[in-house]
This record gives structure tokens, sequence and C-alpha cells, in this order.
């Protein structure tokens, strides 16, 4: 008869299996979102309001309306150069419409019409149902340009000013507008939100003499 085999379980815990999960610790991370089957569905029951009044009349002229009153405005400060002006008016469209537009998301009203499938989308990535080169969206993006050109001209091309007003102008009208960059979010420090590692079971070892099996341990 040949000897008994012994039976080997595992009850003494392994350096490896004590490690867990590594938790994501990236320090920038783009995501993408709204991009669900069920958020789309969502968006296209109801219209949109907060979004289609960029195709309404006048809605392009309003523009042209509000840089005029912001530089009659800003020129009735004493003392207020044109070179001044010019670029004040330049930067506080550049900003106002990078929080309109690009920093603050979902719609203030009739959101339980949509679920909420809106929450993470900002006001350009709702503008024609998040369909890029519409009408709207060219005008959106040549306006600051024009502006931009405009401010640059009664500055006298001063280098410095010019300096200021493209830099403004690439990082608050133009990269945010970019096709590459619909709904993406850069997240910077991205980690796990428990913050720590995810508990793993111990595996170990531990030898047992066969006599000590009986029948219930094959039910």
């Amino acid at each position: 008869m040949s000897p008994p085999t012994s039976l080997k379980l595992s009850l003494q815990p392994s350096p490896d299996s004590l490690k867990g999960r590594r938790r994501s610790a990236s320090i920038v991370k783009v995501e993408e979102v709204g991009g669900r089957v069920e958020e789309v569905l969502d968006r296209s029951a109801y219209v949109n309001i907060n979004a289609n009044w960029v195709n309404a009349k006048g809605a392009w002229l309003i523009h042209v309306v509000l840089v005029v009153m912001g530089k009659i405005i800003i020129d009735t400060i004493p003392g207020m150069t044109q070179q001044i002006s010019w670029t004040l008016v330049n930067l506080l469209y550049l900003a106002l419409s990078y929080l309109m537009f690009h920093w603050v998301t979902g719609i203030p009203f009739d959101n339980e019409l949509h679920a909420g499938a809106y929450d993470d989308l900002t006001l350009w990535e709702q503008i024609d149902d998040g369909a890029q080169y519409t009408p709207s969206k060219k005008w959106l993006f040549t306006a600051p340009i024009l502006l931009f050109l405009a401010s640059t001209h009664y500055t006298n091309y001063n280098l410095w000013l010019f300096a200021i007003n493209l830099t403004a102008l690439i990082v608050l009208a133009i990269i945010p507008k970019l096709p590459q960059l619909h709904r993406q979010r850069v997240r910077f420090l991205a980690e796990d939100a428990s913050g720590t590692a995810t508990p793993v079971t111990p595996r170990s070892e531990k030898h047992l003499d066969p006599s000590f099996l009986n029948d219930g341990h094959f039910k």
C-alpha cells in the first residue's frame, strides 16, 4: 500500500498577498464625461432652452453690444488711456465668456426634465447637441479673435499688451473650444475616493494529517 499523501492548505500569509491593489494616484488625469447612452437619450427627450438661445435672433449681435457698452463704461474712469481701456475690455470679455461657456456646468432650470444628463457638460458642450463647426460655434470662435485684433490695433501694437492679450485669447478662448477637448476633463492629483489600498484576503498554508479529514469535508 502506498503511503498517505499529505494535504497542504494555505493559511500562512504571503508577502505578495498583503500588498493589495495599488490605488490610482496620477498627477494629471484626463477623463471623458457625459458619454453614457442613457444620458444621450435623456438629452434628446426635451429641448435644452439653456443652450438654444445662441441660435436666436440677436444672439450674435449681443456680443457687439456688450463690448461697446463695456468700452464706454471703462472710458469714463478718470485717467484711463486707450491702451489700457482696450486691454481691459478684451480681458473682461474673455474672462466672462470663459466663465459662461467653459467653466459653469449643468443647466439652471428644468434640470429634472433631462434627468441630470447635462450636469457634467459646459454650455459650449451643450450648444447644438455637441456638434462641431456649427454657425453659432463659428461665431463664438471668431468674436474673441476679432476683439483681440481690435485691441492689438488700438494699443498701438505694444509688445507687452500684445503678449497679455494673446495669452488670454489662447488660454481662455481658443484652447477650450478645440474639438479635441470636447467633454474632456483634466484632473490634478486624481486618486481613489477611499485614499487607501483595497484589502485582499490573505492566503496562508498549513500542513494537516490526512486522518483529520472525514466525510464532511467532501460534502
